[in-house]
């Protein structure tokens, strides 16, 4: 969960953001601020884009111009790995680089998180992780399963408890409903704004998915790739609260 101290203030922000990545053009971010617990998505983001965008976030690399910012902290103020490995745990990723061990049950993958003693799980994490499957509706019978007789929706499910597993204060998802049916894209946005609202997660979500975007989010963004201004759909307060 947040801790208190964190309840204020922004625990991102992204001011003047370019960054390179071989793309047309640079990723451009001209100004987004999210707050605790805070659900928003952003349409616009291609796969480079989006991973782009996530490595951003998290610290993993630094803009070309513009600030970083991370629980009020800037990410070029980050020296040491260990300094980067504490700010990485209060984040949580959903994408389909985070790579599923299709051998293994539900319960050795959902394990994953707590422990890599998974062969057998020992009987402390299995409970963790048992109730993490509930969490995610998986049903008992479904936990001896291997992950690769499992459809994208259910794989989509393990990726995001193994995302918040660990209870971060951010969840981020890059294209999380790319491998889903159209047609159950929203209907596991909605899970997955559920289960984030329960803990008081907050989320930003790259997609280019509008129906996914809505059922996921409280604010839904749409970015301008040559300005990077950001606008909510509709415009009003918020479209002119995110531009330049």
């Amino acid at each position: 969960m947040i801790p208190p101290e964190e309840l204020t203030g922004s625990v991102v922000e992204l001011s003047g953001i370019s960054k390179e990545y071989h793309g047309l053009r640079p990723l451009r971010i001209a100004k987004l601020v999210l707050a605790p617990g805070e659900h928003a998505a952003i349409l616009g983001l291609d796969q480079p884009m989006a991973e782009t965008f996530v490595n951003l976030v998290t610290g993993a690399t630094l803009p070309d111009r513009g600030e970083v910012k991370i629980f009020g902290r800037s990410t070029a103020s980050i020296d040491t790995s260990a300094e980067w490995l504490a700010v990485v745990d209060r984040f949580g990723i959903v994408s389909e680089r985070a790579v599923l061990l299709d051998a293994l049950s539900v319960i050795q993958n959902l394990s994953l998180p707590f422990t890599l003693e998974i062969d057998p799980v020992p009987d402390d994490v299995r409970e963790r992780a048992a109730t993490l499957a509930g969490e995610l509706g998986f049903r008992q019978s479904d936990w001896p399963r291997r992950v690769a007789e499992l459809d994208a929706a259910d794989r989509l499910r393990i990726r995001l408890g193994r995302a918040l597993a660990l209870d971060p204060a951010v969840l981020l998802l890059e294209h999380a409903s790319a491998s889903v049916p159209r047609q159950e894209a929203a209907r596991y946005g909605s899970v997955i704004r559920e289960l984030a609202s329960r803990r008081g997660t907050a989320l930003i979500a790259a997609t280019v998915d509008s129906d996914f975007a809505d059922a996921v989010a409280t604010r839904v963004l749409t970015l301008e790739p040559a300005t990077g201004r950001l606008t909510e759909r509709g415009g009003g307060l918020f479209g002119r609260l995110f531009g330049p």
